[in-house]
């Protein structure tokens, strides 16, 4: 059997889960919502992913309070309106498509929200043309020429504590399996974690305990919140010399495990415009490898793998547990059963779709019709 298509259990307080292959849908960002709520967009989008041949389909950042949105387009889930807005869309294309975990991504952008989409410049909107004012440990801004958002007060972290818990609950009722933290790409947990954005001199600034504390604050509260498999996405390095780097991610990954952390999901940089990123197939792989090695915890490697044959090498290899693609399940829709035609694995496909398969693939999937009528 392909090692790439072997099943993995991922704990949980509920249980858990298993998945029948080590395929992710990468969080993919769409900036489809509507005031945050789902549209046919995502009824669309997930309908396809959801067909993709990957185990786990991870839902796109969603911000759990409005400020928290990276673009006004970005999706949300703070209240009923955008729970019954999710819920309606996600059950609907869960019903068109082969049982598949559904991890959805709670996110807070911190000072990089209030964003024009990527496709208009992707720069900080002001308020006159339908941005807002952020927030973020520090007052300093992503970019020099951006306006500076606003240092977070004790009680405003409260209040975002208290949005990340709701929002799990949210997930929790619709049905969702598993919920992945956004640590990382600069938004605001990250902005936290790494020096280069968080210069606060109480006690959640200065120190690695320090800049840890707010996040496994949050971490903390939905653990207690959501009984469900609870997950990371870290930024492994920040790629500036003095910024967030390896050997703390590995640090802290270990207290997330001591917290009841059940997978980790490794990527790397966002934070800072001065990263030097050392590009490559496969270029974050060894974060996670370094991650799983030190904490023993199931493991997620993102990152320019593209070919089955590499993503088979990277969990034959024990480098990770799981390995998540975005961009290529776009382009290749069924990116997951080619890999399995190419590798020897299974995957389900809805009946729709069993007569499409070329002969040579047929044997890749469990239930598979051979009537050409």
């Amino acid at each position: 059997m392909s090692e790439l298509f072997s099943p993995l259990h991922l704990p949980s307080p509920r249980g858990g889960l298993t998945l029948p292959n080590r395929l992710v849908v990468a969080p993919m960002c769409q900036y489809q919502a509507d005031e945050g709520c789902t549209t046919d967009w995502h009824l669309m989008h997930w309908g396809s992913l959801l067909n993709s041949g990957a185990a786990m389909v991870t839902l796109e950042a969603t911000a759990v309070l409005p400020e928290g949105r990276i673009t006004p387009q970005c999706l949300g889930l703070w209240d009923a309106r955008t729970e019954a807005a999710l819920a309606a869309h996600l059950q609907r294309a869960r019903a068109l498509a082969p049982a598949t975990t559904v991890c959805l991504q709670l996110a807070h952008a911190g000072r990089k929200a209030s964003s024009a989409v990527p496709w208009q410049g992707g720069q900080l909107l002001s308020p006159a043309q339908g941005g807002w004012q952020t927030v973020a440990p520090s007052a300093l801004p992503h970019l020099p020429s951006e306006s500076p958002p606003q240092a977070l007060t004790a009680a405003g972290m409260a209040d975002i504590v208290a949005a990340f818990v709701a929002a799990a609950q949210r997930a929790q009722r619709m049905g969702v399996e598993a919920i992945e933290l956004h640590c990382a790409h600069g938004y605001l947990l990250h902005q936290f974690l790494s020096p280069l954005a968080n210069v606060r001199t109480d006690a959640y600034g200065g120190n690695f305990d320090n800049r840890v504390r707010f996040p496994l604050e949050v971490f903390t509260a939905l653990r207690l919140a959501f009984d469900g498999v609870l997950g990371v996405r870290l930024s492994a390095t920040d790629w500036v010399e003095g910024g967030w780097d390896l050997p703390q991610s590995m640090a802290f990954a270990q207290r997330l495990k001591a917290a009841g952390c059940d997978f980790m999901h490794v990527s790397s940089a966002g934070v800072s415009p001065l990263q030097k990123i050392s590009l490559g197939a496969g270029y974050q792989v060894p974060f996670a490898q370094a991650i799983r090695q030190a904490t023993g915890m199931v493991t997620t490697a993102v990152g320019l793998i593209t070919e089955p044959e590499q993503a088979q090498a990277v969990v034959a290899s024990g480098q990770a547990d799981l390995v998540a693609l975005a961009r290529a399940f776009l382009y290749q829709p069924r990116w997951g059963w080619q890999a399995a035609a190419a590798l020897g694995g299974t995957v389900q496909a809805h009946p729709s779709y069993w007569r499409c398969l070329p002969r040579q693939a047929q044997s890749a999937f469990g239930q598979v019709s051979v009537n050409q009528r």
